[in-house]
């Protein structure tokens, strides 16, 4: 019998947790050919998701659970879920039953006919706010045109993967993850299941604006230096442009003696160039936290707890890196 492990991040989930089992357990009690164990991962919940993940792993000797000491994001939620996996397949989807659980066998049976992974995209955005869906549209053709890295439009986390592929993944241990790219770096054979989007069957979004523009920035530095080229290649062009002019201006005050230059003129192009300085350095910095934050070498995540035994239960430094 094969086995399959169910990573779930969990995030203040404690309204949805209990409906998701049961959801998930209905449909893959319909497989008897696998057998289906969960591995929660509380990010460092405010709520009462960490005593419902200890209530549910009571009852249910399937069920296990991870803490972190703190909320470190669903990246590393994620990849603590795939670290402490030992299943000949994993899937990874979220608890709020957005990622639809009946999407389970049709993964099961792409992954049998020999695909690596089977991943979720979502075929429409009904029910999401507009300005996000704009947001997210862009995002994906802004990054794909700079990266080498091709994220499909509306690609989700869900996803069905085989145990080489999880062993890759884990091979990448940045800190500043970023698991939609991840997932397509690592190559392998990929199969997309379309589905419509769900709405939240309660609770709602841990996705702010601001956090979703912070991923979108990790995301595109993360995975390309062009930005950091096209800097260059600008400010080359500014530099020829400049080369010019300054020949133009000396060939007029030879030739019609010195001239007074407008203030607009000049102003604009100090405005201009202000910005321009003021951007490049904003894209460098993005370049350079990353340096930062990966030359500490700090632990992706630290964990308080969890039902797994220790010899399951990586070390402090091993979980880490």
């Amino acid at each position: 019998m094969k086995t399959v492990d169910i990573v779930v991040p969990c995030y203040n989930e404690a309204e949805v947790i209990e409906t998701f089992l049961q959801e998930t357990e209905r449909v893959t009690s319909a497989l008897s050919a696998y057998r289906f164990s969960y591995i929660f991962v509380d990010d460092g919940s405010r709520d009462a998701t960490l005593s419902i993940l200890r209530r549910m792993q009571a009852a249910n000797e399937r069920v296990h659970y991870l803490s972190f000491s703190r909320n470190f994001g669903k990246e590393a939620a994620m990849y603590a879920g795939l670290k402490h996996s030992t299943g000949d397949y994993v899937i990874v989807m979220d608890a709020d039953l957005q990622h639809p659980p009946a999407l389970i066998p049709k993964m099961v049976e792409q992954i049998e006919a020999g695909h690596d992974c089977a991943a979720a995209c979502r075929q429409t955005r009904s029910g999401e706010k507009g300005l996000r869906s704009l947001f997210s549209s862009f995002f994906y053709r802004f990054s794909n045109s700079l990266s080498d890295v091709k994220m499909p439009q509306n690609a989700v986390d869900f996803r069905m993967m085989t145990r080489p592929m999880v062993d890759s993944i884990l091979s990448l241990s940045e800190v500043e993850r970023f698991s939609k790219g991840i997932f397509v770096w690592v190559g392998f054979d990929t199969v997309w299941l379309p589905y419509n989007n769900v709405e939240r069957t309660a609770g709602k979004s841990k996705w702010s604006f601001r956090g979703l523009l912070k991923y979108a920035i990790d995301g595109i530095t993360s995975f390309t230096i062009k930005p950091l080229r096209l800097i260059r290649n600008f400010g080359l062009v500014l530099f020829l442009i400049s080369i010019v002019y300054i020949l133009i201006t000396l060939v007029k005050t030879l030739i019609m003696g010195i001239d007074v230059p407008g203030y607009a003129s000049l102003l604009c192009v100090t405005l201009f160039l202000g910005g321009t300085i003021q951007l490049s350095i904003g894209i460098v910095g993005e370049y350079i936290a990353h340096i930062y934050l990966e030359a500490k070498d700090r632990p992706i995540y630290i964990l308080k707890e969890t039902d797994l035994k220790a010899e399951k239960a990586d070390a402090p430094r091993e979980a880490s890196r």
